[in-house]
């Protein structure tokens, strides 16, 4: 009986003292964030690639810094996808910018835009859309853009700008990987939003196994990396923060096609 007691209490001090056998079943959650708009010069671009935490980065093609931000952001260490403009069902055309898949064009110019879209950001792996409510509910195009990125071997986040989106449903149907967009940081431009939701992400993290959070350069570029700056240190007690891929699972197996 001696001997059954000083093995168990052997093995119990074992576990206490030896750090890398607890840590190793301590598995952290996992959070990717996403930084929309790149491409032309926004504010807050050169504060956003500088975190020391990885990032993905959605670019959108055709425009004065694409490639530019592109190459830095890769550079860096952060994971690039493409920002394919789409019709939202408000809003001005003007603000789409180049290359916008609208629901007048046809099969034919639609594939030609994304094959395009694609060919304009260097080292993207994936696509999510600049706007998009209008496109993004109908099944025609999205099907022709999907079937464009599975061609690539291009994931596919939904943004959610609407909440009666296909994306899950011809995505699956493709067997294209894709993902949804959880929450945004700034869809309302003030530093007190901002804070508001980053201090909601933190809430959120803790209890869910993985999250993905949407935010921009341009109006709220420096307003969005002062609290990502703050904020970062918060989540990493509760989640790595992680490329976008990473929550793919199998993601590494995965055809690029390129």
């Amino acid at each position: 009986m001696k001997k059954i007691n000083m093995s168990l209490t052997l093995g119990l001090l074992f576990f206490l003292i030896v750090p890398g056998v607890v840590a190793a079943e301590v598995q952290k959650n996992e959070l990717a964030i996403v930084i929309d708009d790149l491409g032309n010069k926004m504010e807050g671009t050169e504060e956003i690639l500088s975190l020391k935490v990885p990032l993905t980065i959605a670019i959108m093609p055709f425009l004065e810094s694409t490639k530019e931000d592109a190459e830095t952001a890769f550079n860096k260490g952060h994971e690039v996808i493409v920002h394919l403009p789409m019709e939202p069902k408000k809003g001005k055309k003007s603000w789409l910018g180049p290359g916008a898949i609208t629901t007048d064009l046809s099969d034919q110019e639609i594939r030609k835009r994304v094959e395009k879209a694609i060919e304009d950001v260097p080292h993207a792996v994936g696509m999510n859309h600049h706007m998009g409510s209008k496109v993004t509910e109908n099944e025609r195009i999205m099907r022709i853009v999907l079937q464009v990125c599975k061609e690539h071997g291009l994931f596919y986040l939904d943004s959610k700008t609407t909440g009666k989106s296909v994306v899950g449903k011809i995505a699956s149907e493709l067997e294209v990987p894709y993902l949804e967009n959880n929450i945004f940081f700034d869809d309302i431009y003030t530093r007190q939003h901002i804070t508001k939701q980053a201090n909601m992400l933190a809430e959120k993290i803790v209890k869910r196994e993985q999250l993905i959070a949407i935010g921009h350069v341009g109006i709220t570029g420096k307003k969005m990396a002062e609290v990502l700056q703050e904020y970062i240190p918060v989540y990493q007690q509760s989640a790595d923060i992680v490329r976008l891929s990473e929550l793919i699972p199998g993601y590494e197996l995965i055809d690029k096609g390129i």
